[in-house]
């Protein structure tokens, strides 16, 4: 499009356009078609052109600017602002820069400013870091200079309109079959799982997956830094979500508070959407304490990692004897299910390991289902996956 035509449309509508007024959306659209109808009796516009310099201009006036048509495509999964004049995009696992960019620094931070005011939060030199959400539930991260030194980094992560289902992961091959029945059957017999993996791994979309699993009758309490998942037919659902400290005096309100406050909610399943510091431990004594069938995630690079770094979690915020962090998290945890990306970018379960008793000073696993040649499969032990099999069925007798 060419920009000096574009500057002069702009400015003209800004001269028609009062927005102290809070115009609505149809009064907008009605002086640009009017601004673009008058310019395109001086110079030529093809109907085409004319609908595209509408929609854009919209777009920079009402919505996200050059950002709008990569939110709206479903196809694209990940958008990445590295300042004014960068944006890449993520597209069927491909990442590739587009030919936008910003007019000017001062766009792109009120495209920022807009994103996140919408849902209570606030980003400047003081606070340069937020996560955020659009309306349509996608997750936003900000970092403002001087953290970031070539100007705003805006990150974008999409989630589908529709809840992924199992079905589609089995069809993609992130599991298969076998191994989604079993944990189907763990979750309705309420044992406590956790998800882990790498960044960009899946493991939210994992976690909504296997909480779509839960009986419908029961009450849900998800915690939240944004929230993201997406939970259907369930009426006892309360969704809470982590506020930063304000300027205006709003103090900072953690996963940690939340956690604590869930529990006098009368949950009969808490959902932490990731843990990264003390809360692991409220989460553990949760799950510890009646919350049984509680779901979280976290980030690492194998089971045994994870492992390490929940008990580093616990330590940062508590001093406590490293057996006593090792058996809580054996006696809360029955089963970690670690996710990974293939060399193609595939996603997949690469094990599901039971989670034993603390013993000689270490946590006991026994792997359950291990990738093997690109497909999960069994493994020899048997005796457990029984054993974790037999308990199931009796949960789901006991309810029923």
């Amino acid at each position: 499009m060419d920009q000096t035509l574009i500057d002069e449309i702009k400015h003209t509508i800004r001269q028609k356009l009062d927005l102290t007024m809070e115009p609505s959306e149809d009064e907008i659209t009605s002086i640009i078609d009017e601004v673009i109808h008058e310019k395109s009796k001086q110079t030529y516009l093809s109907i085409s052109k004319r609908l595209d310099l509408s929609k854009h201009i919209f777009n920079t006036i009402k919505r996200l600017d050059i950002l709008q048509p990569y939110i709206e495509d479903p196809d694209i999964t990940e958008i990445m602002v590295n300042g004014k004049d960068q944006i890449f995009i993520e597209k069927q696992g491909v990442i590739s820069l587009v030919e936008e960019s910003f007019e000017s620094q001062e766009k792109l931070e009120d495209v920022i400013q807009q994103m996140v005011s919408k849902v209570n939060r606030v980003v400047n030199e003081s606070t340069p870091i937020v996560d955020a959400r659009l309306e349509d539930g996608s997750r936003v991260n900000v970092v403002l200079p001087p953290i970031a030194i070539k100007g705003p980094i805006l990150t974008i992560r999409k989630f589908p309109s529709q809840p992924i289902t199992i079905n589609e992961l089995i069809d993609w091959g992130t599991l298969t079959q076998e191994s989604a029945e079993f944990l189907k059957t763990l979750i309705i017999a309420r044992y406590n799982l956790f998800v882990c993996g790498g960044t960009s791994t899946g493991k939210t979309t994992f976690l909504n997956v296997l909480s779509n699993f839960i009986p419908k009758q029961e009450r849900i309490i998800t915690i939240e830094d944004s929230v993201e998942l997406q939970i259907r037919g369930v009426n006892n659902l309360v969704q809470l979500e982590t506020r930063n400290s304000t300027i205006h005096g709003a103090e900072e309100i953690t996963i940690r508070e939340l956690i604590k406050t869930s529990l006098r909610m009368r949950p009969d399943r808490i959902i932490v959407g990731e843990v990264r510091g003390p809360e692991a431990l409220d989460m553990l004594q949760a799950m510890n304490t009646g919350h049984d069938g509680s779901l979280s995630t976290g980030h690492a690079n194998s089971t045994k990692d994870m492992l390490c770094r929940l008990e580093t979690m616990i330590l940062t915020g508590l001093l406590m004897p490293v057996e006593a962090i090792r058996q809580q998290i054996a006696s809360a945890i029955d089963v970690m299910i670690f996710l990974g990306r293939t060399r193609n970018g595939a996603r997949k379960v690469i094990e599901i390991v039971e989670i034993d008793q603390y013993e000689d000073g270490e946590i006991q696993l026994n792997p359950l289902f291990l990738l093997k040649e690109g497909v999960l499969l069994k493994t020899n032990d048997l005796h457990h996956q029984q054993k974790l099999l037999m308990a199931g069925i009796k949960g789901i007798s006991h309810e029923g």
